[in-house]
């Protein structure tokens, strides 16, 4: 493969049976810091799914012996070109799921999930007038990018949505229904599960929208924003068309697609927030969180308490109260 960066990121999953997923991540760990990679890998029993960074060459060899492995031997890798690792460490973790929905019945997409549509497919689909399109993944996610029309259910992590759409099915009736995530790991589930609520015309973004994104006929169109990605990027384009920002500043709902982490450690929300803004505001998403003693961004910056205070009383706000302690 012909490429202009020294590195890469692959991003994949395969649902299939893994035996002892505790034994299976350790070695896995030891062999993934042996091939020099980075990255977020959790194994299940239901299978696998991962992000890892590396040169060509490290990536090249972690392609190689996993399709060596006859239950990985068709799994689908999808590949971004990286200036360098986008991640600090390496971890391979066992998990109860790949992804988190805590099912009583739980679904297994290989044997029931919604119809596979390629992005060609997905893009005629999305405009057609009696389609609904539900972005199955969180709500900061979509804040950053979406497809044009879809809709954010109002959730803070996966295993909120089937409740989610119960709450909120007489929009859906009748309607073809798309879903989509950022690979399609989430999806496969997620379609499953409304197939088996009753839902009768159900279709998934095969691949996600990382593939979408590199198709040479669609070129990610009918997306704006960036999408979200769970490493040190924290954003990638994807429409190579036209570029329209929907992400809004947190603090005063200008364009922004900037992410910044909450300063209070214990709060640590994620936030949409020029550069300006996060010195104007400390860091801090609330009063709460700016007078926090635990500040990372006080403590970063090593803000003396009359900083702060002036900092406080420019926003209108009130300086903690010292106790003397």
């Amino acid at each position: 493969m012909i490429t202009e960066q020294p590195y890469r990121v692959l991003l994949y999953y395969k649902y299939v049976h893994i035996d002892n997923p505790e034994e299976f991540a350790a070695q896995h760990l030891a062999f993934c810091k042996e091939l020099g990679l980075k990255g977020r890998i959790l194994v299940a029993e239901e299978g696998i799914n991962g992000t890892v960074s590396g040169t060509v060459e490290q990536t090249d060899a972690y392609i190689e012996a996993m399709k060596e492995d006859s239950r990985f031997a068709d799994m689908v890798f999808k590949i971004d070109e990286a200036e360098s690792h986008a991640f600090k460490k390496m971890h391979v973790r066992p998990r109860s799921e790949l992804v988190t929905l805590r099912l009583e019945d739980d679904v297994n997409p290989n044997e029931v999930t919604g119809n596979y549509l390629e992005p060609k497919e997905f893009f005629e689909a999305m405009q057609d007038p009696n389609t609904v399109v539900i972005d199955a993944r969180n709500d900061y996610e979509y804040d950053l990018g979406h497809f044009r029309g879809s809709i954010r259910p109002e959730i803070k992590a996966f295993r909120e949505l089937p409740e989610w759409i119960r709450e909120n099915k007489e929009q859906f009736e009748g309607k073809k229904v798309l879903t989509y995530c950022t690979g399609g790991i989430r999806c496969e589930k997620f379609s499953g599960w409304l197939v088996k609520e009753g839902f009768e015309d159900v279709g998934q973004l095969h691949g996600g929208i990382a593939t979408y994104a590199k198709d040479p006929e669609v070129k990610g169109q009918l997306w704006d924003g960036k999408m979200y990605v769970f490493d040190e990027r924290i954003s990638v384009p994807i429409n190579q068309v036209e570029h329209v920002v929907v992400g809004k500043d947190y603090f005063t709902d200008e364009p922004c697609e900037r992410y910044v982490n909450c300063a209070n450690p214990e709060c640590n929300k994620q936030i949409l927030c020029s550069e300006e803004n996060e010195h104007k505001y400390l860091r801090g998403c609330t009063h709460e969180c700016r007078v926090d003693p635990r500040n990372l961004y006080v403590k970063e910056h090593g803000l003396t308490e009359e900083e702060v205070a002036e900092r406080l009383r420019e926003l209108g706000e009130e300086a903690p109260v010292q106790t003397g302690e």
